[in-house]
């Protein structure tokens, strides 16, 4: 991943903590894969304008579900996956959520996502999946 994206995606986390630290604010960080070509102007079309999204190359996109729990992220995450696989006619789209937790570094916030995203490509019947997969 290129660094200036690396630092980007760490200034969002970073802040998002600061977030919740000040204004008990919930958070979910999310890594969504689609297959296709997506422009960022076109997800944003299937994402709420409170979220914040971060292309990360041409299949994965950083996502940031300001004011939600894991649980509503899970929710918000299959209505994307519905909108993408309506509008592309396919069904590649997959999403990894990690819930917000201030112990955790930045990096380790992207490792974990990508690691959740590479056990949901390891099953084709999943598509959303959180960190419980990782102690499965």
């Amino acid at each position: 991943m290129d660094e200036s994206i690396l630092n980007r995606i760490n200034l969002l986390i970073k802040k998002t903590y600061y977030t919740y630290d000040r204004f008990e604010v919930d958070a979910t960080f999310a890594l969504l894969y689609h297959e296709m070509p997506l422009s960022v102007m076109d997800l944003s079309k299937f994402v709420r304008l409170s979220d914040q999204l971060m292309q990360l190359d041409d299949h994965h996109y950083f996502i940031i579900f300001a004011f939600t729990s894991e649980e509503n992220a899970y929710k918000a995450s299959q209505n994307i996956i519905h909108k993408l696989d309506g509008h592309f006619s396919d069904h590649s789209s997959s999403v990894a959520l990690d819930a917000l937790d201030m112990t955790t570094s930045p990096q380790l916030v992207i490792n974990r996502l990508k690691q959740i995203m590479s056990e949901i490509h390891k099953d084709a019947h999943v598509r959303i999946e959180t960190e419980d997969i990782l102690h499965r």
